[in-house]
């Protein structure tokens, strides 16, 4: 993010006022949190959808298993982010009361997009309100419902999109470019899961390593979220040499 003139730099101090050219800077500075944080990829496939992310493990200390960057909302939900993980954690646990809540209710499981809206619904809310700030973190919310695969984005701000494809965080720029000039509407989701792992090795060089990788699928057949396990990713690293 560039330096900020004199003239709007006071206000970046509350984020329920926008500075003299139309910015919420808070909302700006939690932005640049998610684009510092690990990659993370969602890829739609015909037969499901993958979610692929780094974990990024800086100390040698720390057992891998404890860290998790993809996690399940619903049997047929998963879900991974970029930024913030304190504050993934909280939205992250709103989304499964919210799906339990709905299958409690109707008896039937929830659609992807009202989940995901209404956690960008809490994001935005927490742009308009003074003593409080933005929630610094964007979510990859993917899963198979009446309508198929999907993926959806939320952002700090609220926003809500929906992707055939598409990354966040450190590597963002890198993975998008490669997803769109590779990715492909046939694709299966093996080959999704080789697309995640190229681009990610292809981001962290020498960095790479397998215990840095979560993966997750939920196929078209089952409808049901499953986190790939080591043996598994092992297997995809084999065949990508």
């Amino acid at each position: 993010m560039e330096a900020l003139p004199h003239d709007i730099m006071g206000y970046d101090r509350a984020i329920t006022v926008f500075s003299p050219d139309g910015r919420l800077l808070q909302v700006e500075y939690a932005r640049k949190t998610v684009s510092q944080g690990t990659t993370a990829i969602g890829i739609v496939c015909k037969d499901g959808v993958v979610l692929v992310a780094d974990k990024r493990i800086i100390e040698k200390l720390i057992v891998p298993e404890s860290v998790e960057k993809v996690f399940q909302v619903d049997k047929h939900i998963g879900v991974t982010l970029s930024g913030l993980l304190s504050d993934a954690r909280v939205l992250i646990q709103k989304a499964q009361m919210k799906a339990q809540n709905h299958k409690i209710m109707y008896d039937e499981p929830i659609d992807i997009i009202s989940l995901a809206k209404d956690i960008a619904d809490q994001q935005q809310l927490f742009t308009q309100y003074g003593g409080a700030r933005p929630y610094g973190v964007a979510l990859l919310f993917a899963g198979v419902d009446e309508s198929g695969p999907r993926l959806f984005m939320t952002e700090p701000s609220g926003i809500l999109f929906e992707y055939k494809a598409t990354s966040m965080g450190e590597g963002s720029a890198i993975v998008n470019k490669f997803l769109d000039e590779n990715y492909k509407d046939n694709m299966t989701i093996e080959d999704g899961i080789k697309m995640g792992i190229a681009t990610l090795k292809e981001v962290l060089g020498k960095k790479f390593s397998k215990e840095r990788i979560d993966i997750a699928i939920v196929p078209v057949s089952t409808k049901l979220y499953k986190k790939l396990n080591h043996a598994e990713i092992d297997k995809y690293l084999k065949a990508s040499k």
